[in-house]
């Protein structure tokens, strides 16, 4: 038999330090369950993390370490402590040790089944964009009928952030590239789009002003959507540091990290509302190039790796 594949970074730095390579099939610990990958999502955190960004609270790494943080597939085994999952069982969530590879370990606390009538390809885009998405919107704690802000609404985080708000009954004014402006208007947003004098071209098409702004880029275009928020504290950012939102008076997007946003958010994919927007799929063997087309930052919508049968 042959060794299971996994893409991984060999250390900190840039494309490089990326390889292919045959890695052991990992085992389950406690509160983890084994899956044989069917799919992986990609995400800017991603080449972000090979370049040496870390999370607060994270264990130190130890190369090689394995890309991604999100995968569709069959359960293998479930370790200590896990109840509800079975081998066979077809499940998606977040992962514990990367998920561009043959096996992943999921965290059994923010694993969900797979509904019958969600692909892997779908499902394994769920655990970061969507859920980020929907625990922002969750926090801003919007009235129906209220008027939010997107930016960077074209992106996988952005383009999901659009959708789930729609469904919550919003209005949503997405700013975006000239480029993605079909493509942010199909979501259900109105279109404005990204560069210097944004606020004129916002205040323009949303009369009455705007109820909250969900971020995704930062910098300048962050401090001028605040301007446009009566409520300060109805800005939430994924795209800036806490310190900086902090002293416009937003926050970051907090997560909850847990099986039943999961489970929300495969229910609003299952009854139309929510549509990943997977524009292309790479095969385990061209994670590399996957991978690139995230980096180059210029994707509509979701990337993802494609794995087994």
């Amino acid at each position: 038999m042959s060794m299971p594949k996994a893409y991984v970074y060999t250390r900190h730095g840039g494309p490089e330090t990326e390889a292919l390579i045959d890695l052991d099939r990992p085992s389950p610990g406690p509160g983890e369950i084994l899956i044989a990958v069917r799919a992986a999502g990609v995400n800017p955190v991603d080449w972000k993390m090979r370049q040496g960004f870390r999370s607060p609270g994270e264990d130190e790494r130890v190369f090689p370490m394995v890309f991604g943080s999100e995968a569709a597939g069959v359960v293998e085994e479930a370790g200590a402590g896990v109840s509800g999952f079975a081998a066979g069982d077809e499940v998606f969530g977040s992962t514990t040790r990367g998920g561009y590879a043959e096996y992943a370990l999921l965290a059994a606390g923010v694993t969900a089944h797979k509904p019958a009538a969600l692909s892997f390809r779908d499902a394994a885009t769920l655990p970061v964009a969507a859920a980020t998405a929907y625990d922002g919107l969750r926090q801003l704690d919007l009235p129906a009928d209220a008027t939010l802000l997107v930016t960077g609404a074209g992106g996988g985080v952005g383009s999901a952030v659009v959708q789930i708000a729609r469904a919550f009954g919003l209005r949503v004014v997405g700013v975006a590239s000239a480029g993605k402006k079909d493509f942010v208007a199909s979501l259900g947003a109105v279109h404005v789009s990204s560069g210097p004098e944004l606020a004129e071209r916002v205040r323009a098409v949303a009369r009455d002003g705007i109820d909250g702004v969900y971020d995704l880029v930062g910098g300048p275009v962050l401090t001028e959507a605040a301007e446009l928020l009566k409520d300060r504290s109805k800005l939430v950012t994924a795209g800036s540091p806490q310190e900086t939102v902090a002293a416009l008076g937003g926050d970051r997007v907090q997560r909850a990290r847990t099986a039943a946003v999961l489970e929300a958010v495969a229910d609003l994919a299952v009854r139309g509302a929510l549509n990943p927007h997977v524009t292309r799929a790479f095969p385990l063997q061209e994670a590399g190039a996957a991978l690139r087309a995230v980096e180059d930052g210029h994707t509509l919508g979701k990337i993802v790796i494609e794995v087994g049968a």
